[in-house]
């Protein structure tokens, strides 16, 4: 069953297209990731489903509802957890969820078994004010407030943006648990190691969407083999190799440097003997599984070619 839908969904500010013609669609119980880097278009969307925000063109539906014209039942269906902390800073932990309840029209005992895993690692602090919280604990009580009316569906948008990596991982862990109790859970973020943890994603950039599918699927659709690169100057080999007729991409990953080549019959000998012309110290080559960074970034570079013939016939 399909819990929200959007198609052909398009927002603009002034002559700026931040959605372009978005489609896709979450299945209810699924944890879906909305991944793509700032300014992609993610918080526009997460405004128009949770009804924020009108689109100029195209129709969502969440729950069946449509966003526009059922606004008002959508708002006591769903949990939203904005990028910016956005609770009352002056009220306490136990004021801010209070306050919630009560605006849904129910207690913090009354859905206690749904909060109760994530509010006893903020329960200590109940009489601290929100805004002298930690990172991990403004986002621990956010989600608290988000759920608390227990919603159908949640919408996280970058819930892991600015807060320390064991924070991450908790929060992950979080809404695996979440994800148990039948609630549909779509998640927006910036940092791809995360797609892993989710069912499905959307790869969105420049307001359009790459691709939707489970990340092991993505990861194996790269069509080409994958080389990892190092040399003692890296930088330098990355200039030459990009200069290489037989190289195809060459981007910088660490301390290593992500290499395809044009032709279909790859292998690391070829890719050492290509580098070996440049007599690099302490050459390393290795062939290696494709990541989601890996994906998206060929999928942007094939995105940007599909577009600079038509940015051309329209004389831009």
């Amino acid at each position: 069953m399909t819990a929200v839908t959007l198609k052909n969904i398009t927002k603009k500010y002034g002559d700026f297209v931040a959605v372009d013609e978005v489609s896709f669609e979450v299945q209810k119980g699924e944890l879906f990731g909305l991944i793509g880097p700032d300014g992609a278009g993610k918080t526009s969307i997460f405004r128009i489903l949770t009804t924020l925000l009108l689109a100029e063109g195209g129709t969502a539906t969440v729950e069946g509802h449509d966003v526009v014209k059922e606004f008002q039942v959508i708002r006591n269906k769903v949990g939203y957890m904005p990028g910016k902390f956005s609770l009352y800073q002056d009220l306490t932990v136990k004021e801010n969820l209070e306050f919630f309840a009560t605006i849904f029209g129910t207690t913090i005992e009354e859905n206690y078994d749904l909060i109760k895993d994530i509010y006893d690692q903020i329960k200590p602090f109940n009489d601290r004010r929100a805004g002298k919280l930690s990172g991990g604990m403004k986002q621990k009580l956010a989600l608290c407030c988000a759920l608390i009316h227990k919603p159908e569906i949640l919408f996280l948008d970058e819930p892991t943006t600015g807060v320390d990596v064991v924070s991450r991982s908790e929060f992950w862990e979080m809404l695996a648990k979440l994800k148990k109790q039948n609630i549909t859970i779509v998640v927006s973020t910036p940092y791809m190691d995360e797609a892993k943890l989710c069912d499905r994603i959307a790869l969105i950039q420049n307001g359009k969407i790459m691709t939707v599918d489970e990340p092991q699927q993505i990861i194996n659709s790269f069509p080409k083999s994958l080389f990892a690169v190092k040399a003692k100057n890296i930088y330098k080999l990355l200039q030459t190799l990009r200069t290489e007729k037989e190289v195809e991409n060459c981007d910088a990953f660490g301390e290593y440097l992500h290499l395809t080549l044009t032709s279909e019959l790859a292998d690391e000998e070829k890719v050492s003997a290509i580098a070996q012309k440049y007599n690099p110290e302490d050459l390393e080559v290795k062939k290696i599984e494709p990541t989601i960074e890996d994906s998206f970034i060929r999928l942007m570079r094939e995105q940007n070619d599909s577009r600079e013939p038509k940015e051309m016939l329209d004389g831009k």
